[in-house]
Order: C-alpha cells, then structure tokens, then sequence
C-alpha cells in the first residue's frame, strides 16, 4: 500500500511538549509507518524563524536526510489583545493542498496532527477512497478528528516503545 505522511510540525511538536512530556524520533516514526505499508512521501509542515535559532537549522536539515520533505513558512508576530505578541504560521492548508495534489500518488494518508481542521479534509479523502490514520494522543486530538478516525487512529502512548526519541 502507498502512503503519504503528512506532519503538522506545530502540532506534533506541543503535543509531545505539553501532553505526552517525552520526545518522538522522527525517523523512528517514518520507520513505523512503513510497517503499515511502502512511504512514497512524507511531508514535516513547520513555522520557521530566519532570524533565530540555529538548531532548528540543524533540525530541519535533519528532517531532510531522514526523508521528509520540509515545507515551511516564515513565522509572523501576532500582536494580540492583550499587549502581548505571539508568534506564528499556520500551514493547515499548505497540508491540505498537499494532500489532495498528491492524492493520485497515494493509497492512505497518515496525519501526525490533532487539529480539528483537519476533520473535514480527512473525511473528503476517505469519500474519494483513500484509507487514513490519525497519529496523535488522547487529551491532545480534537474530538471531531478523534470521533471521524475511529479504528483508524493511533495513540502515540500505545507506540512509544517504537517511536520515542532516546536521549
């Protein structure tokens, strides 16, 4: 079975952050995935800041030797309310764009991502007969992404032995 994987860099990096409090080592994820079929692509979706870290240089240059794709977009300050200012990049529908312009190219979709907006794109795909997983954590996934997976989602806590990052 051909598969894509799609990564919401954001996502995926906040819910290992603040919900599964230890790290996932990319390559062991694509290694994973491809015991649930052959990687024809895989997609690492991130807000990058020119002007800061040099280690996410490194990360990113990482990524790439690891096989993903890097599709990033520069990170915009968002002055909010409040005062304070907020950094971001919103890059849901550079995924979706992927999603469907590759859609010839694959049999399933996996999304590392529990972001509700991805419930409506997740749904089209499977109406145009693509099977999809949903990779992301209890607590971390919106509940329509959650309640449209079903059996089709994998909590990263039932896989961490395969995938979590050695210190």
């Amino acid at each position: 079975m051909r598969t894509c994987v799609f990564v919401d860099g954001a996502n995926f990096f906040y819910m290992q952050k603040d919900r599964l409090h230890w790290w996932i080592d990319p390559k062991k994820l694509l290694e994973w995935v491809r015991t649930r079929g052959d990687v024809v692509d895989a997609y690492y979706y991130i807000g990058v800041d020119y002007n800061a870290d040099p280690q996410q240089e490194g990360f990113l240059k990482a990524l790439s030797y690891m096989g993903y794709t890097v599709v990033s977009k520069e990170l915009r300050t968002i002055h909010l309310s409040d005062g304070s200012d907020r950094k971001r990049a919103n890059l849901d529908v550079e995924i979706v764009l992927d999603m469907f312009n590759q859609i010839e190219h694959y049999d399933m979709a996996v999304l590392v991502s529990g972001d509700a907006d991805f419930e409506r794109p997740m749904r089209t795909l499977h109406a145009r007969g693509k099977r999809f997983l949903i990779l992301s954590t209890q607590g971390f996934v919106a509940r329509e992404l959650r309640s449209l997976a079903g059996m089709h989602f994998v909590d990263f806590q039932e896989i961490r032995d395969d995938v979590e990052k050695m210190q």
